[in-house]
């Protein structure tokens, strides 16, 4: 009799499965968008009072309830119209009936219902999203009993295996989410490199220390405070900056922090006669900071104390350099030059793809100069890198290579590393 009413009803039945797999296209779109959707975009969309960017957050909030509805149901219906379409070829064909049915299906499901309406899905998440939004909201309520059944059974199972499914626990922190997600939109062509740099750059600030930006106390300009007035003004006229520390006795015994404007008001006060200024009660009390503070406190620190310049010192109290808010703002924006700043060479590509390199330039600068990526957590500067890597301190002409990149030793003083050539290997490899 069943059989009957199968052949007597072949339309009924198409009409079944195509129902059935519009269900299962619907169930894999709905998930595929859901998850895939910007939640920045969606929180921005509700504060601007859009109700179904509201019920996405929602059902963001229970990830773990979407995505089981979305499988329950998707399973229900793949598996009724699986069963149903081998009922109907059985009739038909016999024992036969079966093959038939489970490559048909198979086709059916993986094209129809899964590779097309994800395929939408993610090239539209969030449009996709909006539109499924509420229907999806019907269908997590009414699996809601059934999906925390299964959550809790799969928390508990997982849990003997020492498996940690907290909710809302994040592999990534919220920096690196951000950061990937800036690498992502860069490489679709959606952010531009000096966009994608200004914002590694802030995400950065955290991680960095102000050691790993200060000016190293070799190359600080300084100013004897132990030399005649006449002299230190000479001394400042000549100099390209506007704040000069002060020592006197060592270089080490900073005393103050002479500022080139407070000199000038304070020699316009004496009517130009250098021979009466008192320098020491002209400068300002020098502000050490430890090497250990992150750059976004010590940004906060220069804001709070509406100061631009502080001395950095090590564990024992001393001097290691000194950190400005340039220096900071420069990880953000990049390199800052005015009228006055000095040109450094440091950096010199050459037509084959190398570049010479002195020893004291820091990584990050090489990396920002070069599109590179050269690691700069063990060493601040490309002669520390070398060293750190080569576990000795190389003299002229020593090759090394390491992170896919050949750098040679060009010139030694004493322990120090003053310049080097490095390759890409990929240029290397190119050129043979």
């Amino acid at each position: 009799m069943e059989n009957l009413e199968v052949h007597a009803n072949p339309w009924m039945a198409l009409a079944i499965v195509v129902f059935c797999l519009a269900l299962s296209a619907f169930f894999s779109g709905a998930e595929t968008a859901l998850t895939a959707a910007s939640r920045a975009r969606m929180h921005a969309l509700q504060d601007g009072g859009d109700k179904r960017a509201g019920i996405v957050n929602r059902l963001l909030l229970a990830r773990e309830r979407l995505i089981g509805a979305m499988l329950i149901g998707n399973n229900v219906v793949n598996i009724g119209a699986s069963a149903f379409t081998t009922s109907v070829l059985v009739s038909f064909f016999g024992a036969e009936g079966v093959i038939y049915a489970t490559v048909a299906m198979s086709v059916l499901v993986v094209v129809f219902a899964e590779v097309m309406p994800k395929t939408v899905a993610i090239n539209k998440p969030d449009q996709a999203a909006l539109l499924l939004a509420r229907p999806v909201s019907w269908i997590v309520a009414l699996f809601g009993p059934v999906t925390m059944a299964i959550e809790a059974f799969v928390r508990v199972t997982l849990r003997l295996f020492r498996i940690d499914i907290s909710e809302h626990k994040s592999v990534l922190s919220a920096s690196e989410e951000i950061r990937g997600t800036v690498d992502l939109l860069h490489r679709e062509g959606g952010v531009q490199k000096e966009a994608r740099r200004m914002f590694g750059g802030l995400l950065d600030l955290e991680e960095l220390g102000v050691s790993d930006v200060m000016i190293h106390r070799t190359k600080m300009r300084t100013i004897s405070a132990d030399l005649s007035s006449e002299e230190i003004v000479r001394e400042v006229l000549s100099s390209p900056y506007t704040r000069l520390p002060l020592w006197s006795g060592t270089p080490e015994n900073i005393v103050g922090v002479l500022h080139a404007k407070d000199l000038l008001r304070a020699l316009d006060a004496v009517k130009g006669d250098a021979s009466k200024l008192d320098v020491r009660a002209i400068a300002l009390d020098p502000w050490f900071v430890p090497d250990t503070t992150s750059l976004a406190d010590q940004l906060k620190a220069f804001l709070s104390r509406k100061t631009h310049f502080a001395l950095v010192v090590d564990e024992y109290g001393e001097v290691m350099g000194l950190v400005t808010l340039e220096d900071i703002l420069e990880e953000i924006v990049g390199d800052i030059k005015d009228e006055h700043d000095l040109s450094v060479q440091g950096v010199r590509p050459h037509p084959d793809g190398s570049v010479s390199v002195d020893g004291s330039v820091p990584v990050r600068d090489l990396n920002r100069a070069m599109d590179w990526n050269l690691p700069d957590e063990e060493a601040t500067t490309i002669a520390g890198l070398v060293i750190h890597e080569a576990q000795i301190i190389p003299d002229a002409g020593q090759v090394f290579t390491f992170y896919g990149y050949r750098f040679q030793v060009l010139r030694k003083s004493r322990n120090r590393i003053t310049a080097l050539r490095i390759t890409p290997v990929s240029r290397l490899n190119a050129a043979e």
